[in-house]
C-alpha cells in the first residue's frame, strides 16, 4: 500500500479524498495548517475517524505558504514511514467578485495558495520520489481552467489555469524519473463543500459597489444561481475522492494524464482533449515522445 500526502485536508475535496484513500488501505497524511490552533478540532476528528473506522489516517502540520513547513512535513512522513509514494496537490482557495475590485495583493495571495504552494511541496517531495525512482503527483485542477467561465471568478480561474499549466509541464519533466502525473479536473460542485461559501471577496468595496449598482447589477446572483442550476440533482462531490482513489490504485504506467469529474459538462473535457493531443504531438515532433509516459528506473 502507498504512503500518501493530501494537502489542504481540513475540509472539502481534501478531507474527502484523505478518508477515501485511507479506506482503500493506504497510509494517508491529511495535512493542514494550525493543527494546534484553529484546526485542532479537525485534528482530533481525523484521529477519532481513524480509530472508529480502523484506517491509517493521520494528520500533519503543513502550511503550504511556507517552504520550511513543507520541508518539515514531508521529512516527518519519510521519517515515520520510510517513504512517500503519492502527493495530492489539493490545497486551494476561491474568490468571487469583479476582477477590478481585487487588489494586486489579493491576486498574489490567491496565486500563492493555488499555484506556488504546489511548487513548495514539489521541492520538498520530488527529491524523495527521484531517489526512489517512482512516485505519483496528483493535481486537483478545475474545469474553470479551460471550460465555460462565468463572470466574477477571474482571480480563481486564472490561478487554477496557472496550476494546471504547471502540472502539464511537470508531467514531462519528471516522467523519466519514474514519476507519474494525473490531473483531476472537477467541475463546479456548488454543494457538498465550503468552496463557494468560504470564497474571498474584493478588498476594494467601492469598486465592487460600482459593479453591483451599475450595468452589472444582479449578474453575480445570476452567475451563482446559473452554476447551481447546471449541477444535476444526483451530483456527488464524493465522486472526486473516488476518482483520486481509482488513480492511486491503477498500476504504474496505466494512469491517465487527466480525469474529468464534471456533472455540469461545461466543455472543459473537450478543450483539454484537444490541448493534450497537441502537446503529445509536439513531443513526438521534437523527438521527445518517450517523456509522455513514465519510465521505471
Amino acid at each position: 500500500m502507498n504512503t500518501i500526502l493530501v494537502t489542504g485536508s481540513s475540509s472539502g475535496f481534501g478531507l474527502l479524498a484523505a478518508k477515501a484513500l485511507a479506506h482503500a488501505g493506504h497510509t494517508v497524511y491529511a495535512s493542514m495548517r494550525e493543527t494546534t490552533g484553529r484546526n485542532a478540532a479537525r485534528v482530533d476528528e481525523v484521529r477519532q475517524y481513524a480509530v472508529d473506522h480502523n484506517v491509517d489516517l493521520r494528520s500533519v502540520e503543513l502550511d503550504v505558504a511556507s517552504q520550511e513547513s513543507s520541508d518539515t512535513a514531508i521529512a516527518t512522513i519519510v521519517r515515520d514511514c520510510g517513504k512517500l509514494d503519492v502527493v495530492v496537490h489539493n490545497a486551494g482557495h476561491m474568490s468571487f467578485g469583479p476582477a477590478e475590485a481585487f487588489t494586486p495583493e489579493q491576486f498574489a495571495e490567491l496565486y500563492d495558495v493555488n499555484v506556488l504552494s504546489t511548487q513548495r511541496v514539489n521541492r520538498s517531495a520530488l527529491p524523495h520520489f527521484r531517489k526512489q525512482g517512482k512516485g505519483l503527483l496528483i493535481w486537483v485542477s478545475s474545469s474553470s481552467a479551460r471550460g465555460g467561465t462565468p463572470p466574477f471568478l477571474a482571480p480563481y480561474f486564472a490561478a487554477k489555469a496557472a496550476m494546471d499549466s504547471l502540472a502539464v509541464s511537470y508531467a514531462g519533466e519528471v516522467s523519466a524519473w519514474g514519476i507519474e502525473t494525473t490531473i483531476i479536473v472537477p467541475g463546479a460542485f456548488t454543494k457538498g463543500t465550503n468552496h463557494f461559501l468560504h470564497s474571498g471577496s474584493p478588498a476594494d468595496t467601492a469598486r465592487k459597489a460600482e459593479y453591483e449598482e451599475g450595468p452589472y447589477a444582479g449578474i453575480a446572483d445570476m452567475a451563482l444561481k446559473g452554476l447551481a442550476s447546471l449541477e444535476p440533482a444526483d451530483a456527488r462531490v464524493e465522486a472526486v475522492a473516488d476518482a483520486i482513489v481509482k488513480v492511486v490504485d491503477t498500476p504504474f504506467g496505466k494512469r491517465p494524464l487527466r480525469v474529468h469529474i464534471d456533472p455540469s459538462q461545461d466543455g472543459c473535457e473537450i478543450v483539454n482533449g484537444v490541448a493534450d493531443r497537441v502537446r503529445a504531438e509536439m513531443f513526438r515532433r521534437i523527438g521527445l515522445e518517450r517523456l509522455l509516459s513514465p519510465r521505471a528506473l
